[in-house]
């Protein structure tokens, strides 16, 4: 992240952080280029206004290196040449101050799962105790038995399964899912883990479990 408001910049990488993303916080756009040299990085995020080197000319200097990398751009403006520009140089969003947190982390999560970075990876089967569950085919089969799902089981637990024995943040289901973390798709979201506990009740060593305040987690 080059973000030369530094009060901003430690607020925003201390709320990453506590959402699991490693951030590296630079000044301006020369040491935030001498800092993409040295590391390898799934997303850059660029203040526009910056001394040293811009946003813009930053970008375009991280694209000669990496022409796929994912890159969010901050900025004080909404001009719309701005933003055409932010987009010609090959912006993957574009987020206008002020913003908050929770908007720059949902824009993440969906670019990181556009560009196979995040975590909603291609794999289709999986293998759950003694069950097969076919992402594409939307079933779930257990001694020759299939259990068809509904197009939302199937994406919630295809989630689950990539996060087994690890947890899957509610919020961050409702949002790849339902797109919206509100208080009736939660509700929603609730009634189908309680249908999938109810579909992998044949193998007790299968649970789903509420991890307080956080989530759900799928061990077996």
């Amino acid at each position: 992240m080059a973000e030369d408001d530094e009060n901003l910049g430690s607020l925003l990488k201390e709320y990453l952080g506590l959402k699991g993303y490693k951030t590296d916080l630079y000044p301006d756009g020369n040491k935030a280029f001498k800092g993409f040299l040295k590391e390898h990085y799934d997303l850059c995020i660029l203040d526009v206004m910056m001394p040293e080197k811009d946003g813009f000319t930053l970008a375009q200097e991280i694209r000669q290196i990496n022409s796929d990398i994912a890159i969010i751009f901050l900025t004080a403006k909404s001009l719309k040449e701005d933003v055409l520009e932010g987009f010609s140089i090959g912006a993957d969003d574009y987020i206008t101050k002020p913003f908050s947190m929770e908007e720059l982390l949902f824009r993440i999560e969906a670019i990181l799962r556009r560009t196979h970075h995040g975590e909603h990876p291609d794999q289709t089967t999986y293998t759950i105790g003694k069950y097969f569950f076919d992402v594409q085919k939307q079933t779930l089969t257990i001694e020759g038995t299939s259990q068809k799902l509904t197009t939302k089981e199937a994406e919630l637990l295809k989630l689950l399964c990539h996060h087994k024995n690890k947890v899957l943040e509610r919020n961050f289901a409702l949002r790849t899912i339902w797109y919206d973390d509100n208080y009736f798709n939660a509700r929603s979201m609730d009634v189908y883990i309680t249908k999938l506990r109810k579909y992998l009740k044949e193998d007790p060593s299968i649970e789903i479990l509420n991890v307080h305040g956080k989530g759900f987690k799928i061990v077996c």
